[in-house]
């Protein structure tokens, strides 16, 4: 876990170096500015700069002793090793990644991922590497992700990879989970590019074309019986006219067709009574 080092400013530090070596001059004693000399170079061995939105991390003989975020000229202890971490929003895109969705359809799928680091401790010794780490569990979190989603669903209860909002979300969510241990803080991630593979790109559009055509024609059937049942009410309860099962067959099938025909419809005018 992250924690503080202990750090002065460093320009504190300076100035009783200073003060240390003007005594050392008015004294003119030999021996006074060779401690003086050895002590200003361990001393200096712990001065750092640390810029803003940045931390170091601070070893000491292997050992971590803490972590400095504050920005400025800093001293920490001497003889010690810093390592820079930077706190800045960070963002990189995956490649693009040929799978099989959840139908078995390849497809080409990329995501762009946002992080930062929270915990410079976990980053810098639970993982060897934060950035290649975060960078391969990004693309096995995106590789997981389309393999239990498929590319499009015309069932409601069903996510597919077009559902931008939802599908972000769960990456979001399974990064986060697969990088905690790195002390590395997701704020989003979302995909960037989505299209099926190149050698099945075509059939897959014609398959599309004939899901949407098949769709359209599911509604249009839906509400002609649904307007031929209320015109069947309509003239019963009004008593406008009276049909017999033959009659009401006739009609159901002519409203069918002038409702569901993709052409515009010939009227015939039928003189004969309605009657037997």
């Amino acid at each position: 876990m992250e924690r503080r080092a202990f750090r002065v400013n460093g320009f504190v530090v300076l100035l009783v170096l200073v003060v240390l070596a003007a005594v050392a001059a008015a004294v003119s004693i030999e021996v006074l500015g060779i401690v003086w000399v050895v002590i200003f170079v361990l001393v200096a061995t712990g001065f750092t700069v640390v810029n803003p939105n940045e931390a170091k991390v601070v070893q000491f003989l292997g050992r971590y002793v803490g972590t400095v975020n504050d920005a400025g000229f800093q001293w920490v202890l001497p003889f010690t090793s810093k390592r820079r971490v930077t706190l800045r929003v960070r963002n990189f895109e995956t490649t693009k990644l040929k799978v099989n969705d959840a139908n078995g359809n390849p497809v080409e799928i990329a995501a762009v991922v946002v992080y930062k680091v929270i915990d410079t401790a976990r980053a810098v010794f639970a993982v060897d590497d934060y950035e290649q780490y975060i960078a391969i569990q990004s693309e096995a979190a995106v590789r997981h992700l389309a393999t239990v989603h498929p590319y499009d669903s015309h069932e409601s209860d069903q996510t597919s990879l077009r559902d931008g909002t939802e599908v972000a979300g769960e990456l979001t969510t399974e990064l986060s989970e697969r990088t905690e241990l790195a002390g590395i803080e997701i704020l989003e991630a979302r995909i960037t590019h989505l299209a099926y593979a190149p050698e099945i790109a075509q059939a897959m559009l014609v398959r599309q074309q004939a899901d949407q055509i098949v769709a359209a024609r599911t509604r249009i059937v839906e509400g002609a019986v649904g307007m031929v049942q209320l015109a069947l009410d309509r003239l019963a309860a009004e008593h406008v006219v009276e049909l017999d099962e033959e009659r009401k067959a006739q009609m159901v099938s002519n409203l069918l067709v002038v409702l569901c025909g993709d052409r515009a419809t010939q009227p015939v005018v039928n003189t004969g009574s309605l009657y037997a």
